[in-house]
């Protein structure tokens, strides 16, 4: 049996302040269009910041990755497009990609990865018990 695609996705309207000189997204936009993307998973799926926080850790990126393919222009929309891979480490993994909403063209791609840390900052080897009955209510291992 096939695990679900947990994805989500997030429409970006692209900001002056996020573009060069040429109007085109600068790179670094990116990254905060990852961390929406993430951040409107956790609201679908029940896997906010805040809740990791509750059951006592933190998340944070260890790892990003970003492919560009086709610039992004001021004044368009961008499409981030989010997907949940599994994994068997004590970890959360994402694969992006963001589409310019208007021509659907594919514009960058990306992958990222969150360790758990708990509140006194040392790194949780082990998989959380919530995150592992989160993976398990959602039907991925």
């Amino acid at each position: 049996m096939k695990e679900p695609l947990l994805s989500a996705e997030k429409i970006i309207d692209i900001r002056f302040s996020e573009v060069d000189s040429m109007s085109i997204v600068w790179h670094g936009s990116y990254v905060q269009y990852f961390e929406d993307a993430r951040e409107e998973f956790g609201r679908k799926y029940h896997l906010e910041y805040l809740r990791i926080y509750d059951y006592g850790y933190y998340a944070p990126l260890v790892e990003l990755k970003l492919n560009y393919k086709q610039p992004l222009q001021y004044q368009h929309q961008a499409r981030v497009v989010i997907t949940f891979r599994p994994t068997d480490a004590s970890k959360i993994v994402f694969d992006y990609e963001v589409f310019d909403l208007e021509t659907n063209q594919l514009a960058a791609t990306g992958h990222s990865v969150q360790v758990f840390i708990d509140h006194d900052r040392n790194l949780v080897l082990q998989t959380p018990d919530f995150f592992q009955k989160w993976k398990e209510e959602n039907g991925v291992k």
